[in-house]
């Protein structure tokens, strides 16, 4: 088996070696790769203005409408996707249909490499939601676990909820005119934000779950304190990832120490 690993224009906090070797110290003898971003090995001119407009076309317009499948992009749309394919802009504010976005990744993988034995994560600052028939909204995603993974910075960000207080204070805050910088400061340490150094530690668990779903078909686990649990909250996050006082709970533990990794 071997795990490549994407930056797709990622924050800079985010520290894609060393979730590199972070992974290469718990799987043991797993081949493990990092790539640029995921638009095959040698894109052409021609080949990134064609996922430029695919981009563009995943792009969510309102939260509470769903897209249309044969959306067109405006070309000023397509342009920004080029040059953010390019890496010369960041992708702030701009949400994107999860699902759309991951079957576009994946055309970028080479034949070959499209198979089990290959995990393919990808780590992009996108902002990735996926629509929820249940109340008819988008709902923003911190990741998407599928062939192939995709993990989203931003997503880690603004997809889990922040303590409750701090949606009461808001709109008072805002109503008032204060700085909302004043409101984080009050909740600093509760809620991973913008420019912080603990996301490539956060990011380390949210490809475990990634490696397990290639595994074994199931990225998460009931168990609070286990880096597989699917935190909702900011605050379970920042428990399961960094304060629980152990990674994994005693079921993965042992499937990690088996080398589950062997065995697939």
């Amino acid at each position: 088996m071997k795990i490549i690993l994407y930056d797709e224009g990622t924050a800079d906090e985010l520290d894609v070696v060393e979730i590199a070797r972070y992974l290469s110290r718990k799987l043991g003898k797993v081949k493990i790769e990092t790539r640029g971003g995921p638009f095959g090995l040698d894109p052409t001119p021609d080949s990134i203005l064609d996922f430029a407009w695919k981009i563009a076309a995943t792009k969510v317009q309102e939260v509470n409408h769903s897209i249309p499948s044969e959306l067109e992009p405006l070309y000023g749309e397509i342009e920004y996707e080029k040059r953010r394919i390019l890496g010369k802009t960041q992708a702030f504010g701009v949400i994107y249909e999860g699902f759309r976005l991951r079957r576009i990744f994946s055309e970028g993988i080479p034949e070959k490499e499209r198979s089990l034995e290959f995990v393919h994560l990808i780590f992009t600052n996108r902002l990735l939601a996926t629509w929820d028939n249940s109340n008819r909204r988008y709902h923003l995603r911190a990741s998407i676990y599928s062939i192939p993974s995709v993990i989203s910075t931003t997503g880690l960000i603004e997809a889990p909820a922040r303590p409750r207080e701090y949606y009461l204070l808001k709109p008072q805050y805002e109503r008032l005119g204060k700085d909302l910088a004043e409101l984080k400061e009050i909740f600093k340490g509760r809620f991973i934000d913008y420019g912080d150094s603990r996301l490539t530690e956060v990011a380390k668990g949210y490809a475990m779950q990634a490696v397990f779903y290639a595994l074994v078909g199931d990225p998460f686990c009931e168990d609070k304190g286990c880096r597989l649990y699917n935190a909702h909250w900011q605050e379970a996050l920042i428990f399961a990832q960094l304060d629980s006082g152990y990674e994994f709970c005693p079921r993965h533990t042992d499937l990690l120490g088996k080398g589950v990794a062997a065995h697939h």
